[in-house]
């Protein structure tokens, strides 16, 4: 590990008493952030909703919001704090989420990335995601207008329907 990673600690339940710190990345990571609502409607609902923290500072590292669906897992939200992009961490938050996908059974990962960030088609294509798809006008823009999300999914190895039991 080189010196100059930061070192991350475990990847843990999201709580609403983590919603300041995680829309204060949020609003640091993106033009058109995530609102508080949307976590708690995220929390409420039951997804999963992890948090990786800093083992020193507890500060946000990155966190991830994703939805079981029959079969498969929708990622919603996978966001690494700027200051910890490059180090492994969204990697690390895509194996937490295989796991449960495995442990559920699930078949299949999908998500949406929106076309102009080639970071993280970039990160999910190094992880065997394929682009499957385009959503036409499926993120809000600059001025008022939309912009493009590519539509990706994975089969989950190990998941149901893999023929492996």
């Amino acid at each position: 590990m080189s010196a100059l990673l930061k070192p991350a600690g475990s990847i843990r339940p999201m709580t609403t008493h983590d919603l300041d710190s995680v829309l204060e990345v949020e609003r640091r990571s993106y033009s058109f952030p995530w609102s508080r609502g949307n976590f708690i409607d995220s929390l409420a609902a039951g997804y999963d909703c992890q948090l990786l923290e800093q083992c020193t500072s507890g500060s946000v590292v990155g966190y991830l919001v994703a939805m079981a669906g029959v079969g498969e897992m929708h990622l919603l939200n996978l966001t690494v704090a700027p200051a910890w992009q490059g180090q492994g961490h969204g990697q690390r938050l895509i194996e937490w989420l295989l796991r449960r996908c495995r442990e559920e059974r699930l078949a299949s990962l999908w998500l949406e990335v929106r076309a102009s960030n080639q970071r993280a088609r970039a990160l999910y294509l190094r992880r065997g995601f394929a682009e499957v798809g385009t959503r036409r006008a499926y993120y809000p823009a600059a001025l008022g207008t939309r912009e493009d999300a590519v539509l990706m999914s994975l089969t989950v190895p190990n998941g149901a329907g893999d023929g492996v039991d």
